[in-house]
């Protein structure tokens, strides 16, 4: 019997509360979608377990075609990565792939692949379910005969007994990325990294006098607009991040996008950035550089009348695209 295994994995925080989905498909049978979760957990151990899970509801014996997203899963079982954590989840990988006749095929995330979407979905839904304190159901189970099933069934928590949790990208172990193993700053290898498009959002704001304000808002300021010098300062920033923070990736950035929001307030102006790439890592770093160099630049053209103006709250709102998963500030 030949086989078709579409998995995806999701995790809040990397680690945080993650879930995995994996959509099962038999020619000429309704496919089957499984899910699960795990309160603390990695976005790699939610790929992996996916694929585990997924295999597990297959004859032993039977043809699998695995497509999946996870150039970690797919290269380390294909190219020969470095397994350095996560060692009881490449025991079962192993057994699992050992027990049938696998293919892997990898696709791009977020590219409109209707499996893989709706792999992600599940992940994504079992994830939220498990920071939600709920518990993420099996979305179906299918009847395989006992002399043809490895018999494991799919958990809810499936990895509550495993050893600690890997990291993202590469199996990098659960440490600062930036410092070595003998504690010397680096600048991290992104080279086998796949491109995908990324997306960051951050946020922050600057509080001032209310008629600090006022002259904000009515132009009363000689040295121009504060707001439009501010957002050409927020843009340049961005693009010059790699020059500022010494270990930073320079990025082809597709996108700057700075906001200012004083509608709410009398004496306050929140700062919005947005930032995108289609690159081999995260542009988190450019929004939140562009964020604060708007938010120092509003303090440069207003410090003339309002010294005592305070910078703060600059924090990631969100960040879309890689491996470690989708963040979302709570």
């Amino acid at each position: 019997m030949s086989y078709r295994l579409f998995t995806d994995g999701s995790c809040l925080g990397n680690p945080g509360p993650g879930g995995w989905g994996a959509v099962l498909r038999l020619d000429g049978e309704d496919d089957i979608d499984l899910s699960g979760g795990d309160p603390d957990t990695t976005n790699n151990r939610m790929e992996m377990t996916a694929v585990v899970r997924g295999l597990d509801q297959t004859p032993v014996g039977s043809e699998v075609l695995i497509t999946s997203d996870s150039s970690y899963v797919i290269n380390t079982m294909t190219k020969g990565w470095k397994r350095k954590v996560n060692q009881d989840l490449w025991a079962e990988l192993d057994r699992t792939v050992g027990e049938r006749h696998v293919t892997w095929q990898w696709v791009k995330g977020h590219n409109g692949h209707t499996e893989n979407e709706r792999a992600d979905r599940l992940a994504v839904g079992a994830a939220e379910a498990i920071r939600d304190g709920l518990t993420p159901p099996i979305q179906a189970s299918m009847v395989i005969p006992e002399s043809e099933s490895s018999g494991v069934v799919p958990e809810a928590h499936s990895e509550t007994d495993h050893g600690p949790s890997g990291a993202a990208d590469n199996d990098d172990e659960l440490r600062l990325t930036h410092i070595d193993d003998t504690g010397a700053a680096r600048m991290v290898d992104v080279s086998d990294k796949v491109e995908t498009e990324r997306v960051a959002i951050a946020g922050g704001s600057i509080t001032m006098q209310p008629k600090t304000l006022e002259l904000i808002r009515s132009g009363g300021f000689e040295k121009g607009d504060v707001l439009a010098v501010a957002r050409v300062a927020g843009v340049m920033a961005a693009k010059s991040t790699s020059q500022l923070i010494p270990l930073c990736h320079p990025l082809p950035l597709t996108q700057v996008v700075v906001e200012f929001d004083d509608s709410g307030s009398t004496d306050r102006i929140d700062i919005k950035a947005t930032t995108k790439t289609t690159y081999k890592t995260g542009v988190e770093m450019e929004a939140l550089t562009a964020v604060s160099v708007a938010a120092l630049t509003i303090y440069d053209m207003c410090k003339a009348v309002d010294r005592g103006m305070r910078i703060g709250d600059v924090h990631l709102l969100s960040k879309s695209g890689g491996k470690s998963g989708d963040y979302k500030a709570r």
